[in-house]
């Protein structure tokens, strides 16, 4: 079952009409959140992002769109699928609805939630063998549009392809300035020694909310330098560690990238603080 503008209903039915601007256009924007045990995680941050993107892409926010209805909607999509106690990745999609061609004829929305059941509840860091390239087929634009988290993903799927085709874990996008913004699924952060960098939003990487709260996490941490800089490639290769964060994995070292392997012992230092944040957040 998945939830259509507030009514459950079956996955297999037919609600998205072909004039959907979302699958026209890509007029569409959505949250993917961990939820466990019906704790929503971070869910004031995204839903402060999610408002926040609505009014840069001149989103009409319906007046009932307040965060403890979504959250009510959210939660009554996990009940009905019979998740309540379990770990569940959410997908909050927005969209502008039907109407138009570039130019909209209306600037109301309408929303579905789709649920699915994850493995563990906390998250845990994968130590397993992760090999990194970078991607360099198309870039990804220093705008604040590259900022949100649209449906426009196309580099995303295309440098997904190719890290399947050469058997990488993943990839990592440049910038037209050819700095490197952020992996395929999520923000990146480089460690050396005791400095932990992670390139600025001014760069083009997402707004993500697990790279927000690890931002917060850090500067509060006497042991660790923070710096959100640009970062070039040639920086990769010396540094002591890489990783990845998004909202459903948490933290996830990179093991490899062309000849150096990295360590994780920051990242394993990080994960425990995350979880606890995730705790009371």
């Amino acid at each position: 079952m998945l939830n259509f503008n507030g009514t459950l209903v079956s996955k297999d039915t037919n609600f998205l009409l072909s004039e959907n601007r979302g699958f026209k256009y890509g007029d569409a924007l959505f949250e993917t959140i961990r939820v466990v045990n019906n704790k929503i995680y971070f869910w004031e941050d995204h839903y402060l992002r999610l408002m926040a993107s609505m009014r840069i892409l001149r989103m009409q926010i319906p007046m009932s769109f307040t965060m403890e209805y979504l959250e009510e909607q959210l939660l009554d999509t996990i009940a009905v699928n019979s998740l309540q106690n379990n770990a569940v990745r959410v997908r909050l999609t927005v969209y502008r609805n039907e109407g138009g061609l570039y130019c909209p004829e209306t600037n109301e929305v309408s929303f579905v939630i789709e649920v699915k059941p994850l493995d563990v509840n906390f998250f845990t860091l994968n130590n397993d063998e992760y090999e990194v390239e970078l991607f360099k087929d198309f870039y990804v634009n220093a705008d604040m549009l590259s900022t949100l988290k649209t449906n426009n993903k196309i580099i995303n799927v295309v440098g997904s392809i190719f890290a399947k085709e050469n058997k990488y874990a993943n990839c990592l996008l440049l910038n037209q300035q050819k700095m490197v913004v952020e992996a395929l699924n999520g923000n990146l952060f480089l460690v050396v020694g005791k400095t932990i960098k992670t390139p600025p939003k001014s760069d083009g990487c997402l707004n993500g909310i697990l790279r927000k709260k690890l931002i917060e996490i850090i500067s509060k941490l006497e042991e660790y330098t923070l710096e959100e800089t640009s970062i070039s490639p040639f920086e990769l290769q010396k540094a002591d560690e890489l990783f990845i964060t998004n909202a459903i994995v948490g933290i996830q070292p990179i093991t490899k990238y062309r000849k150096k392997e990295y360590t994780s012992v920051v990242a394993s230092d990080l994960i425990g603080k995350l979880n606890a944040a995730a705790r009371l957040g």
